[in-house]
């Protein structure tokens, strides 16, 4: 488990966790509960999210939760979502961990985007765009978005972002991935262009046990990722402390990424992680931040 003394105070503070209802979006939102934090969790099924705000009021007394229908493949959903929010005063997280990992056969979102790179880039950049004037208003706001070991190997096909030509599980896994990472770069730069407060970071959580692989690839990678986990990976809880460290320590740095430090970066303490030099080509990012916007229709001004 993180530890708990690891985590500043969240008192006044709120949360936004996207999947929330498994694994390391679980982990972190409760560890942000347990900190003090308002959290509102957010997932496609409705009666797993009032399951986990069940789990956690009984783990953390008088914990601040709630749940928010939000599927990050529909932009509608999106839309409504941040509507439903949008009264509140500000926000001071927004934790962009949802995702979908190696899908075998290729699958599309409800506006017709590639499943991986819609959900785990798009749907968070729409989602960030959206909930952008609640994060300004905060003091201090942070945005955390989760990338993967898998961007090094990632490179962003601007000929068939959609992979609707010729379509790989991995390639459209690393290149979501590689995504969120860019994306994360390229909105401190532009934020501290404009002249903000925000903070935004990356992380990834190593190799963790979550239903990401029985979720996704399955076949003979489950079963060697089942094989390999108790040697080389660790908990999802484990995993949640790169995130819940750039989401919280007054040592994160802006356009930082964060991973566990151990060999491989596979497991253990938070620390510094490998950016390849494809996640810092500013060129692409902010043609990539371009593209994104022209897709999902919405601007972050």
């Amino acid at each position: 488990m993180a530890a708990q003394g690891e985590i500043p105070s969240q008192l006044g503070r709120t949360a936004v966790v996207t999947g929330a209802t498994s694994g390391l979006g679980y982990e972190t939102a409760l560890a942000l509960a347990k900190a003090g934090a308002e959290v509102i969790l957010t997932g496609r099924d409705d009666r797993k999210g009032q399951l986990v705000i069940e789990t956690i009021s009984r783990e953390v007394i008088g914990a601040k939760i709630s749940f928010e229908h939000l599927d990050l493949a529909n932009l509608a959903s999106i839309a409504d979502f941040t509507q439903r929010i949008g009264a509140r005063q500000s926000l001071e997280l927004l934790i962009n961990n949802a995702g979908v990992m190696a899908l075998p056969r290729r699958q599309i979102t409800a506006d017709g985007f590639e499943m991986q790179f819609g959900t785990n880039h798009l749907g968070h950049f729409a989602l960030t765009a959206h909930l952008m004037p609640l994060l300004r208003r905060a003091s201090g706001a942070r945005v955390v978005s989760l990338s993967s070991l898998a961007h090094r190997t990632g490179f962003i096909d601007f000929n068939d972002l959609q992979g609707a030509r010729i379509y790989s599980a991995w390639k459209a896994y690393g290149q979501s991935k590689l995504a969120c990472l860019m994306f994360a770069l390229e909105l401190q730069r532009r934020s501290d262009a404009a002249g903000g407060n925000l903070i935004s970071n990356a992380a990834h959580p190593g190799f963790a046990r979550t239903n990401l692989f029985t979720s996704g690839p399955g076949g003979l990678v489950s079963l060697a990722s089942g094989f390999a986990a108790p040697l080389f990976g660790h908990s999802a809880a484990d995993g949640a402390r790169p995130i819940l460290f750039a989401a919280t320590s007054p040592e994160a740095k802006p356009g930082a990424y964060y991973g566990p430090g151990g060999f491989g970066e596979l497991r253990g303490a938070p620390a510094k992680a490998l950016v390849m030099p494809q996640a810092r080509d500013a060129a692409a990012a902010a043609r990539l931040w371009d593209v994104s916007g022209k897709l999902v229709g919405t601007s972050f001004e």
